[in-house]
């Protein structure tokens, strides 16, 4: 029997198929996803101050990496939050709030 990837490791294998660097992408997404909803729940027990994505965003490049780091997550709720972000960090939100309130 002769396997191609005896003695080889998984990312030779990811980089071989050209797929390394999105699965690393993804992979610090959903840690840093992780390590957020963590401190959050700290949140609860400690007087920490609350986290908001919208001060962060000031491109469009960052926006557009956010807004597609919630897309490929899957998650409505996640994508719902993210869109709020943005709106908020564009300034559409108060914009919404005051033409539909």
């Amino acid at each position: 029997m002769n396997n191609l990837f005896l003695g080889s490791d998984f990312d030779d294998f990811l980089r071989e198929e050209g797929m390394f660097e999105h699965c690393q992408a993804v992979a610090v997404k959903r840690v840093l996803a992780y390590q957020l909803q963590a401190n959050m729940a700290k949140k609860e027990s400690e007087d920490v101050r609350e986290f908001d994505a919208a001060r962060y965003l000031d491109s469009e490049e960052l926006i557009t990496q956010y807004l597609n780091a919630a897309l490929e997550d899957g998650n409505p709720d996640l994508l719902r939050m993210a869109l709020d972000n943005i709106a908020k960090s564009t300034g559409l939100g108060r914009m919404l709030e005051t033409d539909w309130h």
